[in-house]
């Protein structure tokens, strides 16, 4: 018998998260900071709310993503709707600055 573990939401709706993004590495740092700020200013205007931003710099990558050999990392810890968790992935997934990105609901 397979156990599936339901994720509750709070009383607002809203989850934890944590997106985990990798930005390509050429990019200048006013552009830099200009992608992690859009990123942040899509959650809050989604109703949602960012606690912590980690920028944990650039980083080789195991394997060369999109021609890249390194990448920008840069943790988000934020709380959203899971409706605009889904269109954030949507938006980071067409986006040419991002290399990948991963979106994971934080368990309490």
């Amino acid at each position: 018998m397979v156990s599936e573990k339901v994720v509750t939401e709070t009383g607002s709706g809203l989850r934890d998260y944590e997106l985990t993004v990798i930005i390509r590495p050429d990019l200048d740092a006013e552009k830099l900071e200009a992608r992690i700020n859009a990123i942040s200013q899509f959650i809050t205007d989604k109703g949602g709310a960012v606690s912590e931003i980690q920028k944990w710099g650039k980083r080789k990558l195991g394997y060369p993503i999109k021609k890249s050999l390194e990448g920008f990392y840069v943790l988000v810890k934020c709380q959203m709707k899971p409706a605009s968790g889904k269109e954030l992935e949507g938006n980071l997934r067409i986006s040419e600055d991002i290399l990948r990105h991963l979106l994971i609901v934080v368990e309490s």
